[in-house]
């Protein structure tokens, strides 16, 4: 694979799986390590039953399908391929780029945590659905809180 992959390809590609954009940058060693640990997750969480279940909007057989302790790894290896691959690429190098990350994966940790009780207007999520809705919060308090402290560096003359 070529080693100049633009930050945004490889962002795309690790979203789709955790791993690829490590090779798009000819990170190889990071790749097979990304894919393992995405696999051994995974199958560990029953992740794909879930998932199949959530489309097909058996929320209530998503929660029966996944295993808890295996899925609150998710998140985390999924935003850091994610950001990784990006930063590898050349990509995150303003001050706090990485708030935006770190904030998809602690929110949708949380939201993981919820998933098997916590309603939104009266309908239950789940395990896929529910991570998904608190990551986009969390992005967008990342986004947010990268503004805000980059703003007050260059008010301080520290940006």
């Amino acid at each position: 694979m070529r080693k100049n992959a633009s930050p945004l390809e490889a962002l795309l590609w690790s979203i789709a799986l955790p791993g690829f954009g490590q090779f798009l940058n000819g990170k190889y060693v990071k790749a097979v390590v990304l894919i393992g640990l995405e696999f051994l997750i995974n199958l560990g969480a029953r992740l794909n039953l879930a998932i199949m279940s959530s489309f097909q909007g058996d929320i209530h057989a998503a929660i029966a399908h996944t295993n808890y302790q295996w899925l609150m790894f998710y998140p985390c290896v999924y935003m850091f391929s994610i950001w990784d691959a990006y930063k590898d690429a050349g990509g995150g190098t303003s001050g706090y780029a990485t708030l935006p990350f770190v904030g998809c994966a602690f929110a949708g940790t949380v939201g993981l945590m919820y998933s098997p009780t916590l309603r939104i207007f009266g309908a239950l999520l789940g395990p896929v659905w529910l991570p998904m809705l608190f990551a986009g919060a969390g992005l967008l308090i990342g986004v947010g809180l990268g503004s805000v402290l980059r703003r007050r560096a260059a008010g301080d003359g520290t940006a």
